[in-house]
């Protein structure tokens, strides 16, 4: 039997979790420290659409 194709990753909220509801069964909790802080800043670098300009998020 061929394996799924992952076709996302995401990091969700327990309020996310909760929103998606019991058919969401693949989630693999991590705990609350650093380990992420490089990985999610330079996800905040990325364009949700190719070739457009990322917002400045941190600019008030």
């Amino acid at each position: 039997m061929p394996s799924d194709k992952i076709v996302a990753v995401g990091f969700l909220t327990q309020r996310d979790v909760a929103l998606l509801g019991q058919g969401f069964t693949r989630l693999f909790p991590v705990t609350d420290d650093t380990s992420f802080d490089d990985l999610l800043a330079k996800l905040e670098l990325v364009s949700a659409t190719p070739g457009q300009p990322v917002p400045d998020r941190h600019r008030r």
